[in-house]
């Protein structure tokens, strides 16, 4: 895929969603706390909110091709229905994207207030004592 294909760009992605699957299947001092999931979840809202365009956009080659009469479906199929087909799908998912986006923003929304509870971690209490 050469440097000015914008389908390089989905496969980033792909792998970044792939990566964050990996290292976050477990807690760990980096996963463990309501804040990373509200920093996660954040960048997840981010990312989704971009998928309704991403997939009107990423039907433009097989358009631009069509409105040019140069689709050709193996063994003779008709372009026509084919482009019905992807259409329809286009915006089906278009419609999933936005439901996706509504869903992810309130899973965010949801964990803003949430933090640690710290009392009787010792890691967390004051190495001054408590004067009452």
């Amino acid at each position: 895929m050469s440097d000015n294909n914008p389908a390089r760009h989905l496969s980033a992605a792909a792998e970044g969603i792939r990566a964050f699957n990996h290292t976050s299947g477990s807690v760990g001092d980096d996963w463990i706390y309501p804040s990373h999931a509200y920093s996660g979840i954040g960048n997840l809202s981010y990312l989704v909110g971009m998928l309704e365009q991403a997939v009107q956009q990423s039907t433009r080659p097989v358009m631009y091709t069509y409105e040019h009469g140069r689709v050709r479906i193996d063994g003779n199929g008709d372009a026509d229905a084919k482009v019905s087909q992807l259409v329809a799908a286009q915006r089906d998912a278009e419609a999933a994207a936005a439901a996706l986006t509504a869903a992810v923003q309130r899973m965010h929304n949801a964990t803003s207030p949430m933090g640690l509870d710290t009392t009787g971690i010792p890691e967390f209490e004051d190495d001054e004592p408590h004067i009452n």
